[in-house]
């Protein structure tokens, strides 16, 4: 009755619009997997309880939660030796204002590209101190996160992104997964508008709507403007933690963070050779990245070990100390996670995906022009409901490419591409995304916050998008679509700052 009908979005459509209208997203999250666990069930009591629980076993990601408990402790282990002090004064004599601060924060981001939980995880525990020091609000950092996570991820050809889409593509397709994924890049409008808009706005200096208000808060002190009691506490102690340990070195957070890095792309490397890859594309292609994330973040536990203990810049108790309170830096995300985790598990016993592929006829009574924005549009919804991009590719990607593959490779790999944008950008404005939680967390900002002033900053992208990917149905040309979308975004932003600047001069 309820499975693969309308009655499957409700479930992860309730715990949106509940998270927006309360504030409360562990509540709202829960309330939506209770809904689709009785919808599973047809509402016999013990049955919907059995649908969640074994849901919920099924669903979740230990190797994830492992590597967000031992970054916790590496993030921990780096405030206690007094390398996050130590860089943060470092950073402070050559980053000398907060535009500096954001627009570095944006190249970190940018860097760090092989995969989206780590680059939403590592950019906001080097980066934090600096933009508190230039009084920039966490939503705004979270934004900065956010925005250079996946969007990054997807342009990247080595990354598990790459390696995900690939693994969508059907056998027989007239191109090889890893070739279309690098086609779909110039197309990829959603993720390239992005990059560039949160360049624009950090290298100009200015914010509007909610986040104007949050760094406005943030110029007078307050850089939580509210939802920040989580983090308080942690913060207060971080400064206590800053005053007693001062040893560390600059290198005391860089080394890690490089053995980190180059630890994680030499395992997914290593572990895509184990599954039959024959080069280094294969190899990411095939490669286990949670399992790589868990071992690069064990290897540099220990690499922590050798590099402070020897030279008593923490004690061996703090440092074992460290793992609890890395852990209990984690739990509200891990929470939220796992909630998530469960939610697209019941989406996925609702069957969500037969009915959207059920519901969207692409080849009935559309012109061929306007397919990659009808696509682009069904993708945000898709990926917005569930807060997956992942599984937004693994519904669309096969229909798209099977609709084209025959008759007009251009379009097909148009269509890709729109699925790739609008599943990135539907995951990036959802309140029950993995990727926006762990942003939050990241930035340690209020969950809601954050997804409230993103949506408005995500919004200007999508309208921009919208008229792109008109323009590139009807042209099939990469650089006028993303060409005129970049013009087209710029005087919009240019705008925006004007009044902005006027409304801030009344102000005064």
């Amino acid at each position: 009755m309820f499975t693969g009908t309308i009655w499957s979005i409700v479930p992860p459509l309730v715990a949106i619009i509940l998270a927006l209208i309360t504030k409360e997203v562990y509540l709202s999250l829960f309330v939506g997997i209770a809904i689709g666990a009785a919808f599973a069930a047809e509402f016999h009591f013990w049955t919907a309880f059995d649908t969640l629980f074994n849901t919920m076993i099924s669903s979740v990601d230990f190797s994830i939660l492992m590597f967000m408990v031992l970054l916790g402790m590496i993030v921990v282990l780096m405030q206690r030796s007094g390398g996050t002090k130590a860089y943060g004064d470092w950073a402070a004599k050559h980053l000398k204002s907060k535009r500096s601060a954001e627009v570095a924060t944006s190249l970190l981001g940018c860097l760090i590209f092989v995969d989206d939980y780590f680059n939403c995880l590592t950019v906001g525990s080097v980066m934090r101190p600096i933009t508190d020091k230039y009084k920039v609000s966490h939503a705004k950092l979270a934004y900065i996160i956010d925005a250079t996570a996946a969007p990054v991820c997807i342009i990247a050809p080595i990354s598990s992104w790459a390696a995900a889409v690939n693994s969508y593509v059907p056998k027989g397709s007239s191109m090889s997964g890893f070739q279309m994924f690098v086609s779909t890049i110039p197309f990829n409008l959603y993720a390239l508008l992005t990059i560039y808009m949160v360049f624009f706005t950090s290298a100009l200096g200015f914010d509007f709507g909610l986040m104007k208000k949050h760094e406005d808060n943030a110029e007078k002190g307050d850089l939580y403007t509210s939802g920040g009691e989580e983090f308080k506490e942690a913060q207060k102690a971080q400064e206590a933690m800053d005053v007693t340990h001062s040893r560390g070195k600059v290198y005391d957070l860089i080394f890690p963070m490089v053995v980190l890095i180059i630890t994680a792309v030499v395992t997914m490397i290593w572990t895509g050779h184990l599954a039959g890859g024959k080069n280094i594309i294969d190899c990411f292609a095939n490669c286990s990245s949670s399992e790589s994330l868990v071992f690069a973040s064990l290897v540099t536990v220990i690499f922590t070990a050798i590099l402070y203990l020897p030279r008593k810049v923490i004690t061996f108790k703090d440092f074992m100390g460290a793992l609890p309170e890395g852990t209990k830096l984690m739990v509200p995300a891990c929470l939220i996670l796992v909630l998530a985790w469960t939610l697209k598990g019941i989406t996925d016993v609702l069957k969500i995906g037969d009915f959207i592929g059920n519901t969207v006829d692409l080849e009935n009574g559309a012109i061929v022009a306007f397919i990659p924005v009808i696509i682009f549009l069904i993708a945000v919804f898709l990926a917005f409901s569930s807060g997956t991009s992942w599984g937004t590719f693994a519904i669309l990607v096969p229909i798209v490419v099977n609709m084209f593959a025959s008759n007009d490779e251009k379009m097909m790999i148009i269509s890709v591409s729109a699925v790739l944008a609008g599943a990135v950008c539907g995951d990036h404005v959802s309140p029950i995304s993995d990727t926006t939680i762990m942003s939050s967390s990241g930035a340690q900002s209020n969950h809601i916050n954050h997804v409230q002033t993103q949506m408005q900053y995500a919004s200007i992208v999508v309208a921009v998008c919208i008229f792109g990917y008109i323009i590139a149905g009807f042209t099939k040309n990469w650089w006028l679509s993303l060409g005129l979308g970049i013009a087209i975004l710029t005087i919009i932003l240019l705008e925006i700052r004007k009044y902005s600047m006027k409304d801030t001069a009344k102000a005064d």
